[in-house]
């Protein structure tokens, strides 16, 4: 059963020092948390010299804290004018500050004030799991991971350079100190890594040897004699499951295959790091086929077990909202309304799960709360027949209007071919090609990314992926008919079908179908009088209006979603099908990253109905993996979205052979 985080308070000692009543110790030592950081940390692993000259430099920390570590770390970074590409600061946290108790123990901070006022600005909500932020145009990366230690560890895919190990003091929180801990930061560690800690206790010392680092004592800080630095240099010359490395490509240059949401953010994720795209569609423009419709939701998925699809929704809606937030700052508005969104349960017996589902996660009222039928009548005009599940962050947006801010942000460094199919793909000689159906190579790139959808599988028909094809249909109802339903609400509303608020228009949009897709893709009168009778069951008290509408006058939109068999998307390298038939007998035993794969391809597929929640994050995914970054998931979360996962499967029953 998962279990709710419990923030810390910003409580002072007798001396000022912040202090956690939860462990009996301060967080820093009473000679100054910056002072410390840079001794300790920095000083202990060779910064900023260590990172001189790299694209990019990798730090995990254990016990974010207040934070003064990372903010110690970017601002030497700032100052340093050798400094690193790109510097990633990934930091566990089993009791985060809330971003108000930040801004009480950030205050006084001086120089550092505004880079503490950044941080303060994206804190996230106290929610277990990953939290990517961005700072200095994407160059500074913080990866906040929330929960406990033992348990985040072994998820993390990271590659480390350096370690913080910052926990309170051994004697007052065994656990952070322990056997597992350390197996986990060698597990992490790349060749050299190197680490610093403030204690000197001999088991310390001692459980880092053990698991490979090469240990020794440096000068204290403060009151303290010795501290301990290291590096990892073990003597077993093989590692099984070697963390990544930074990525060497020759050629910063990626074709992607599809201007959808999935493609748009791609190309947004790799151009921000440097790379060129070339942008294929055979459409006219983008978001031209499922991303065309101009009204699409976005909540996230609550479960009493937190399943995957549940901490997958919630880590992609707490990215997108913070990656469309920089799109804005940066001059390229999406148009997001966070107006809310409401589920209801389909019926009272559904109404009991949420209500149980949300008692038994415990998460933060600014996430997700209760909210009765009644206050949703008082408060956003929903005249819905039982409470339900509000998400005040939840809300809507146009997808074309993402895909055109992503576009723009990308700039110069994306070359868009729209109208211009690409039928074939072909890999020589380190580069994949992009032909079209006469066999002509339209471009060439080392890297390709498939983002079109069920399109994927004609250029790829050897995979195994069972992606099928489902027709959605919405209404649009026009303003006179909003304004004779009446008592249209101004917040989204989802439950057995879903209604969103009036567009600037004053018109109103309501769906939508789950069918297979079969025959054109034709507005069907009938599929309109189910989406009124949907509309009817969000408000009740509304249906006798709703019953006097004619479905056959009415027109909206209908489009194709891609689905897997258990509706979460493909993203990540593609396998090598070919190389897994011949070592089937030696795979049947095989774990995801045991898998044989194909150079340069990835896919971002099979975004369903969730387009809005998958893609951002998908795009963040793929881009780290392409250049060797800490991913911005746990393991499990970017295995249950490999695409070589159907695969794994059929080896593992022996249908692979």
């Amino acid at each position: 059963m998962p279990r709710a985080l419990e923030p810390a308070e910003p409580i002072l000692s007798a001396e000022g020092t912040p202090y956690s009543p939860r462990y009996d110790d301060v967080y820093h030592s009473t000679e100054g948390g910056m002072a410390q950081a840079a001794h300790v940390f920095l000083g202990g692993n060779g910064l900023p010299q260590a990172w001189a000259g790299q694209r990019q430099f990798v730090i995990v920390e254990t016990g974010f804290g207040q934070g003064l570590n990372f903010l110690a770390t970017w601002q030497a970074w700032r100052d340093d004018p050798e400094r690193c590409g790109t510097l990633h600061f990934v930091s566990i946290e089993k009791h985060p500050f809330t971003r108000e108790g930040l801004a009480r123990l950030h205050a006084g901070l001086q120089a550092l004030e505004p880079l503490a006022q950044a941080l303060q600005a994206q804190w996230p909500d106290a929610l277990p799991g990953l939290h990517r932020l961005a700072f200095d145009e994407g160059q500074v990366v913080l990866t906040l991971a929330l929960g406990d230690a033992g348990q985040l560890l072994p998820k993390l895919a990271v590659g480390a350079d350096a370690f913080y190990l910052d926990g309170f003091s051994p004697a007052r929180n065994a656990d952070m100190w322990s056997p597992p801990v350390f197996r986990g930061l060698a597990r992490l560690a790349r060749p050299g890594a190197t680490l610093a800690t403030y204690t000197a206790a001999g088991f310390v010392r001692r459980g880092l040897k053990e698991v490979g680092f090469e240990v020794s004592k440096a000068p204290g800080f403060g009151g303290k004699r010795d501290m301990t630095v290291a590096r990892f240099r073990p003597l077993w010359k093989s590692r099984r499951h070697a963390p990544p490395l930074a990525a060497q490509w020759p050629d910063r240059h990626a074709i992607v295959i599809g201007a959808g949401l999935a493609g748009c953010a791609a190309t947004e994720r790799l151009a921000a790091r440097g790379w060129r795209i070339t942008l294929f569609d055979a459409h006219d423009g983008p978001a031209r086929q499922t991303s065309a419709h101009r009204a699409a939701a976005m909540h996230a998925h609550l479960s009493a077990d937190d399943s995957l699809l549940s901490r997958l929704s919630r880590a992609g809606n707490q990215y997108a909202l913070r990656a469309w937030a920089a799109l804005r700052d940066a001059g390229h508005p999406v148009g997001w309304h966070g107006c809310g969104v409401l589920q209801i349960g389909e019926d009272e017996a559904e109404g009991e799960v949420q209500r149980a589902a949300l008692a038994a996660m415990g998460l933060p009222e600014s996430f997700v709360r209760w909210m009765s039928a009644e206050e949703a009548a008082s408060t956003h005009r929903a005249g819905v027949p039982r409470g339900g599940l509000w998400f005040p962050a939840g809300g809507w947006v146009a997808p074309p209007d993402v895909c055109t801010a992503q576009l723009a942000r990308a700039g110069d460094a994306v070359a868009a071919r729209f109208g211009c199919r690409v039928a074939s793909i072909a890999r020589v000689d380190d580069q994949w090609r992009a032909l079209d159906a006469g066999g002509a190579v339209l471009a060439s790139a080392p890297v390709l990314v498939l983002a079109n959808a069920h399109e994927a599988q004609q250029l790829l028909p050897q995979q195994h992926w069972t992606m099928r094809r489902v027709r959605g249909q919405l209404t649009t109802l026009p303003a006179a008919q909003v304004d004779a339903i009446g008592g249209w609400p101004d917040c989204v509303v989802t439950g057995a079908g879903y209604l969103l608020p009036r567009a600037a228009d004053g018109t109103g949009r309501v769906g939508s179908s789950y069918d297979p897709d079969e025959g054109p893709l034709a507005e069907r009168p009938e599929v309109h009088a189910a989406n009124l009778a949907r509309l009817a069951g969000l408000l009740p008290r509304q249906a006798g209006a709703v019953a006097g509408i004619d479905p056959a006058a009415l027109t909206g939109y209908v489009g194709v979603r891609t689905v897997t068999h258990n509706r979460l998307p493909l993203i990540g390298q593609v396998a090598d099908e070919v190389a897994a038939r011949t070592q089937a007998g030696a795979l049947r035993g095989a774990h995801l990253r045991d898998l044989p794969r194909v150079p340069g391809l990835y896919a971002a597929l099979a975004y369903a109905s969730r387009g809005l929640t998958w893609a951002a994050l998908g795009a963040e995914l793929l881009a780290s993996q392409i250049e060797g970054e800490p991913l911005p998931l746990e393991a499990d979360l970017a295995d249950a979205v490999d695409p070589a996962r159907l695969l794994l499967r059929a080896l593992r029953h022996g249908q692979a052979g």
